[in-house]
């Protein structure tokens, strides 16, 4: 099963404190950890969100909002996808990170059987599709 790690923001993180030379560090060590025993899928860290948008679907009619956002604490600083066989695994691996302050939150990805008779074979076959072309495409 497939996890999506949220790294939540900060006031450093939303301000565009980079990390020390050493947090990386710590980091790159970790991610190499997770990659080893082929668990870190992806993994990234994001700009602050002024220089991020959102986009609010009202009625069919996009409108766009520029950030910055409030309340850091609800906004993404970076993220991990890692494959794991539990979601018990997962937060073990986790429990390693490198992190001295903050919080993570753990998602578990949907994956196509948990959408059940509604995913069809002919969708089934278009996602593997636009999966299989999204990947050549890196």
């Amino acid at each position: 099963m497939r996890f999506l790690v949220m790294v939540k923001a900060n006031k450093d993180s939303e301000a565009g404190v980079m990390p020390t030379q050493q947090e990386l560090a710590e980091m790159g060590k970790f991610n190499e950890e997770l990659v080893k025993a082929g668990v870190m899928l992806a993994g990234e860290g994001l700009h602050p969100s002024s220089k991020g948008a959102r986009v609010n679907f009202s009625g069919g009619k996009p409108s766009v909002i520029d950030g910055p956002f409030t309340e850091a604490k609800e906004l993404v600083a970076g993220f991990w996808l890692w494959q794991v066989k539990s979601k018990d695994e997962a937060i073990e691996w986790l429990k390693r990170a490198p992190f001295k302050d903050g919080e993570v939150e753990l998602r578990q990805v949907f994956e196509a059987d948990d959408f059940g008779e509604a995913f069809t074979p002919e969708l089934r076959e278009q996602e593997e599709r636009i999966r299989a072309q999204a990947a050549r495409q890196q």
